[in-house]
């Protein structure tokens, strides 16, 4: 059985720029940093090379990603079932956004 992972890309602070970024992130503080938060049964660093390259990658993810960010999510993987993985995802994306960052996930 494989398992999931849950990641979070730093983002370029030029993505706060993009109006429909900004509409989901009415909090946003200005310098506290912007992320892509994802989920996948990929290893993260799999997954960045895929959102690069532009495999069902996220726009912002594959223009504006920097670099992974295994400090916020590596104490959360392996995660052994797709559900479990998309709700740290939401958690995880929903917590930072509290915390006044720039985040997108679906």
């Amino acid at each position: 059985m494989s398992n999931y992972y849950v990641y979070v890309i730093e983002l370029d602070p030029k993505v706060a720029d993009l109006r429909k970024f900004r509409v989901k992130n009415p909090k946003y503080i200005k310098g506290n940093g912007c992320v892509y938060v994802g989920q996948s049964s990929k290893k993260p660093e799999i997954r960045f090379e895929q959102h690069k390259e532009g495999y069902k990658s996220n726009k912002y993810a594959k223009y504006y990603g920097i670099k992974l960010r295994p400090d916020i999510y590596e104490k959360y993987n392996p995660i052994p079932k797709r559900k479990d993985a998309e709700q740290i995802e939401e958690y995880l994306g929903k917590k930072l956004r509290e915390k006044g960052v720039g985040v997108w996930f679906n």
